[in-house]
């Protein structure tokens, strides 16, 4: 497939999903005065869309691996950063879940709004132990509701080769909330790289891996952490590009 063909496609998913978002976010946007789980079914509706226009237009599609590692009950969800894609999909691959997030996405009109009324955790970068103290103490309403939480342990998203520190947030929260910590891995980054206009045909791999149970010491949880989800991504991205 040709360098133009790739962009003509790319561009009309980009055309399609801001013109569909549009669409949704004015007509849906009563829905942010009615319960969360209304607002949360109207968010799983725009992500449906979204995903189905992305495997329309440009042959991107995915699959989910390992879902019997996943415990039952509420859990964190560590996962692997590389694509706007883990950012839609999560909300409509898990049961109602709460994604660590940045506090500025809250002010986006309607979507931000419908991100904060949906349940999600904002945290004020920047605000050192401030914002650790309310991460927690959103987290901990979370879980008393049974609601899994999804964090991404690097903080921002990472290309499939690169590695970033893992933020202490994650390690708080495993130490805090007293709950299995379980590791996802995937290769998003290599179909639909960060602050990448053109998205590749293929399918995506995301891949629950074993929990880690809540004990461990913080140095010993963060290697583990690290060493389940770098192995295991590393594993895929191979995979994957042995097909080509």
């Amino acid at each position: 497939m040709t360098g133009l063909v790739l962009w003509l496609r790319s561009l009309a998913f980009n055309f399609g999903w801001y013109a569909a978002s549009a669409i949704l976010a004015i007509v849906g946007a009563p829905i942010l005065l009615m319960p969360r789980r209304a607002v949360v079914a109207w968010a799983r509706l725009w992500i449906t869309v979204v995903l189905w226009w992305l495997r329309v237009t440009c042959g991107l599609s995915h699959r989910l691996r390992g879902l019997e590692n996943l415990p039952a009950g509420p859990v964190i969800l560590a996962c692997k950063h590389q694509s706007s894609w883990e950012t839609l999909a999560f909300t409509l691959l898990f049961d109602d879940i709460a994604i660590v997030l940045k506090r500025e996405l809250l002010f986006i009109p309607i979507v931000g709004w419908a991100m904060a009324r949906a349940g999600n955790i904002a945290v004020a970068r920047g605000e050192g132990a401030a914002a650790l103290r309310g991460m927690l103490k959103q987290a901990r309403a979370v879980i008393a509701e049974r609601r899994s939480i999804v964090i991404f342990p690097e903080g921002t998203r990472v290309a499939p080769d690169d590695q970033r520190p893992y933020q202490t947030g994650t390690a708080a929260l495993y130490r805090q909330l007293g709950v299995p910590v379980v590791p996802i891995a995937l290769n998003s980054g290599l179909f639909w790289g960060r602050r990448k206009w053109v998205k590749h045909p293929g399918v995506i791999t995301m891949e629950v891996l074993p929990p880690i149970p809540p004990g461990l010491a913080r140095e010993a949880f963060m290697t583990t952490l690290r060493e389940r989800i770098e192995g295991a991504t590393a594993r895929l991205v191979e995979q994957e590009r042995k097909k080509n």
